[in-house]
């Protein structure tokens, strides 16, 4: 049997074995739902269901939420969550607004180049403390920093504020900047080529096939907006700021639990993304550590911001021209549900 093979099988197995329990501070039965459908005549609660959008495809940036799911954290809380996968063309903040889902995953600097357009979206968790962000070098290039850039191709997001950001900061002597075509095929090929890529990601495919990369964080220069970060809409937490709390309440443990075990959640991320390579998301998990809890956040404050990190991440954009100079959103970007 191929090796790949194998890894959905044993993906599987995993999907239902015993996981490590969320261990709930709350109440030993779940809350009953606020607006949960009837039930079939018993005595058992009826979970509340919700949707929660991703981002992206499911990887190990998800794998808390997935947590959540797998080790019983959201059902603790009284929610049956389905997790919707993302990918290159999933609409995310719309959805908020539209009131299509009460949550889903962004990053700080998409939210509030969203609510600069009056995107009614609220941050209230931040699964990374640490952007993952990178800059993908071959490591025969003998690069070590952002700043020695120089005569290569470098493959980027058009528009996107960290490549903005980049080309602000950065003097990036006689580099060629190329849309960034989604994976690592020339990179692989070519020498002279750089990318971008997260941190847990493509270097890891990269090894993976046979080549050697260093990454380079741009969080180093200071651009480093809080990542994977859960939304909902500002209307929502005025609404129901029980359902939010229960939310994040499930959610932060689901976390904490995946960087203790993250078997479960791997299985089931494996199940939503079959292209997943199994091999590459258990590693995913020993890079994602730090970004997700660094040495100065405790463990019981994961997911936690503040607002300095926001107001600084508003100036970056005004500076590079994302934001106009007179831009306040940055106020009221956030709100801490569990300290509300």
């Amino acid at each position: 049997m191929h090796r790949s093979s194998i890894c959905r099988v044993v993906a599987a197995i995993l999907l239902w074995l015993p996981g490590p329990g969320c261990n709930p501070a709350g109440p030993a039965t779940a809350p009953p739902a606020k607006n949960a459908g009837a039930g079939s005549g018993g005595s058992e609660p009826t979970l509340r269901k919700v949707d929660l959008q991703l981002n992206w495809f499911p990887d190990a940036q998800h794998g808390g939420f997935y947590a959540a799911v797998t080790n019983g954290c959201y059902a603790a809380e009284g929610l049956d969550v389905h997790i919707v996968p993302g990918g290159p063309t999933a609409v995310v903040i719309p959805k908020v607004v539209m009131n299509r889902v009460p949550f889903a995953v962004a990053n700080a600097d998409q939210i509030l180049l969203a609510r600069q357009q009056q995107a009614d979206i609220v941050a209230v968790f931040a699964s990374m403390q640490n952007s993952p962000r990178c800059i993908m070098v071959h490591e025969s290039s003998g690069i070590t920093k952002l700043e020695e850039l120089h005569d290569m191709v470098l493959a980027i997001g058009d528009g996107k504020a960290f490549a903005e950001y980049l080309k602000h900061t950065l003097p990036l002597p006689g580099v060629r900047l190329v849309s960034y075509s989604g994976n690592v095929a020339k990179f692989l090929v070519d020498e002279n080529f750089a990318q971008q890529g997260y941190v847990f990601s493509e270097p890891l495919v990269v090894r993976a096939r046979g080549g050697s990369a260093r990454a380079l964080m741009v969080s180093d220069l200071g651009f480093n907006p809080y990542s994977s970060v859960v939304i909902t809409s500002a209307s929502l937490w005025k609404q129901d700021p029980e359902l939010v709390r229960r939310f994040v309440r499930a959610s932060q443990r689901g976390w904490q639990t995946y960087l203790q075990d993250p078997s479960r959640a791997n299985a089931a991320i494996l199940k939503d993304n079959p292209e997943m390579d199994a091999e590459i998301l258990r590693d995913s998990v020993a890079i994602i550590q730090s970004l997700v809890l660094p040495a100065d956040v405790p463990a019981q404050q994961l997911g936690t911001m503040q607002s300095q990190r926001w107001v600084t991440l508003e100036s970056q954009l005004q500076a590079i021209g994302l934001l106009p100079a007179d831009s306040r959103t940055a106020a009221g970007a956030f709100v801490l549900p569990l300290e509300n």
